[in-house]
C-alpha cells in the first residue's frame, strides 16, 4: 500500500521536521510513504488569496496519484476517532487501494481542488497551522498502523 501526503510550502521549523521524520521512519515498516511538497506562492499587493489558492491548486491536482483514494485535510471535513481513521486505512489496504492526503497552504484550497477531491477529513474543530498539522497527520498514520496490527501504542 502507498500513502502519499501532499502539502504546500516547506516545513520551516526544525522541531516540526524532526517530528515528521520520527514518524515517517516508523511508517516504513507498514507502507510505502511519500511526501510531495508543492511550492508556496507568495502574496503581494497585486495577488489575491484566491489567485494564490488557484495556482497552488493547479500544482496539487497535477501531483495527485492516479487511482488513489484522496482526502483533503479541511476544517469542514468529517471528524474521526483514531480507530475510525485506522479503519479508513485498513479498508484501503485490504482493497489494495492507495491513499493520498492533502494539506493546503495558509489560505486553504481552491474551488478546483474541492471539486476534484470531495472527501474531507478534519482533525479538530480548531484550526491548526498548515505546518503544525503535518506532524499530527504523520503521527496518526503511524497510530493507525499500530491499531491495525494490534500493537501497544494506542490506548483508548
Amino acid at each position: 500500500m502507498k500513502i502519499t501526503l501532499i502539502w504546500v510550502a516547506k516545513t520551516n521549523a526544525s522541531y516540526l521536521s524532526e517530528g515528521i521524520k520520527e514518524y515517517t521512519d516508523r511508517l516504513k515498516h507498514y507502507c510505502q510513504f511519500s511526501i510531495v511538497e508543492i511550492p508556496e506562492y507568495k502574496s503581494s499587493s497585486k495577488t489575491s488569496f484566491d489567485e494564490i489558492k488557484k495556482k497552488e491548486g493547479v500544482a496539487i491536482l497535477a501531483k495527485l496519484p492516479q487511482n488513489a483514494q484522496c482526502y483533503l485535510l479541511d476544517e469542514n471535513g468529517k471528524e474521526y476517532t483514531s480507530r475510525q481513521f485506522a479503519k479508513i486505512i485498513e479498508t484501503a489496504k485490504d482493497n489494495s487501494r492507495d491513499l493520498c492526503f492533502i494539506i493546503g497552504g495558509p489560505y486553504g484550497f481552491s474551488q478546483d481542488v474541492y471539486a476534484a477531491v470531495p472527501n474531507k477529513i478534519s482533525f479538530s474543530k480548531m484550526t491548526f497551522s498548515h505546518q503544525m498539522i503535518r506532524v499530527f497527520v504523520v503521527e496518526q498514520f503511524y497510530r493507525a498502523f499500530t491499531i491495525i496490527n494490534d500493537l501497544p501504542y494506542h490506548h483508548d
